[in-house]
């Protein structure tokens, strides 16, 4: 059996080591490097040739972004590395700056999900698969940040139903698309909502013709379709 190696970058001491022990618990995962910083990152990345980086966001030098820096450059020097980015936050910009590129073989999950049973697992073998993997607790609150918005943007005196695309969405739509966001298959949707998939693709094709987006089979570029119109205006709250 061939195993997934990987490099993990966590300036956290702590954290690293439980992300190790999280990922240590999968016979087919090998963890080959493991560093503090950007640097130290693409030099491990460029020794190693793992399958899969696990990154934070923020780490040395500039405690900013160098995890998504750090994923842009390995974009070009080392395509076939899939790269999953931790985060505490919630903010757009990182997400879309992380796929600007393309959404293939890359993800973001928040720190706080790595505590779910096998989300961290999961998120990884996405990745490594060559698919995208987008939280849906950021994309629910993107969503939710952007009808709040153009609620107040439409000014006092508007009738709740007018007041964007979003809110067109049912409750069951708003949910599949979070799980569309985040890479999810038509039949994994369908096993989880307990519903055909004849029903999840109903969802989809809704979701995609009220936000006037192409409903297109390619789940990557459905991912980056969503986030794109996510970004036109989202903040966090």
């Amino acid at each position: 059996m061939t195993s997934l190696r990987i490099v993990i970058a966590e300036d956290n001491l702590l954290v690293r080591a439980g992300i190790e022990a999280l990922l240590g618990t999968e016979d087919d995962v090998e963890v080959v490097g493991a560093c503090s910083g950007h640097d130290a990152l693409l030099a491990c990345v460029e020794q190693e040739k793992p399958d899969v980086v696990v990154t934070d966001i923020r780490m040395p030098p500039t405690m900013t972004d160098e995890g998504i820096r750090a994923a842009t450059a390995l974009r070009a020097t080392h395509p076939g590395v899939a790269v999953l980015v931790l985060s505490q936050f919630l903010d757009p910009a990182y997400l879309l700056t992380l796929i600007a590129q393309g959404s293939s073989r890359r993800g973001y999950l928040l720190k706080e999900r790595l505590a779910a049973p096998g989300e961290l697992v999961s998120a990884v073998r996405t990745v490594a698969a060559g698919g995208s993997f987008i939280d849906p607790v950021v994309v629910d609150s993107l969503v939710t940040a952007k009808i709040r918005d153009e609620a107040r943007d439409e000014g006092p005196g508007r009738a709740r139903d007018e007041a964007g695309a979003l809110r067109l969405l049912t409750p069951r739509e708003r949910e599949t698309l979070a799980e569309v966001a985040a890479g999810r298959s038509n039949l994994a949707i369908a096993a989880a909502f307990r519903v055909s998939e004849r029903a999840v693709e109903k969802y989809i094709n809704s979701i995609f013709s009220k936000l006037g987006l192409p409903a297109g089979r390619d789940t990557n570029r459905r991912v980056k379709a969503v986030l794109m119109f996510l970004d036109s205006g989202a903040r966090p709250g």
